[in-house]
């Protein structure tokens, strides 16, 4: 029975590296750094430089949006006091009325 043909560190199968069997990192190991690190590096540094632009327009956002509400809220008060003023009329003109056809 023959074994098959395994090699080890010490002696290799072959000494082609193109035709040895790929070697698999150990779970110790950190990964080599890849073709793309540089510009995952260069994107981070993008991120970081555009982090206070991003806060920025975030809080003008908040600001705005504050504004808006503090409008409506205007708005619905002048609302409620035109409307009590215009109550307030109807029943002078109500009152004028009916004292018009009592006299």
């Amino acid at each position: 029975m023959k074994r098959p043909a395994v090699g080890t560190i010490d002696r290799p199968l072959t000494h082609d590296p193109m035709k040895q069997a790929p070697m698999s990192p150990s779970a110790n190991e950190r990964p080599a750094p890849s073709a793309d690190a540089p510009t995952a590096r260069q994107n981070r540094n993008l991120e970081m430089q555009l982090m206070p632009e991003a806060l920025a327009r975030a809080h003008m956002q908040e600001r705005l949006y504050e504004a808006e509400h503090e409008r409506m809220a205007l708005r619905v008060l002048t609302a409620r006091r035109l409307q009590r003023r215009a109550e307030r009329a109807s029943l002078r003109a109500r009152r004028a009325l009916a004292m018009a056809v009592m006299q």
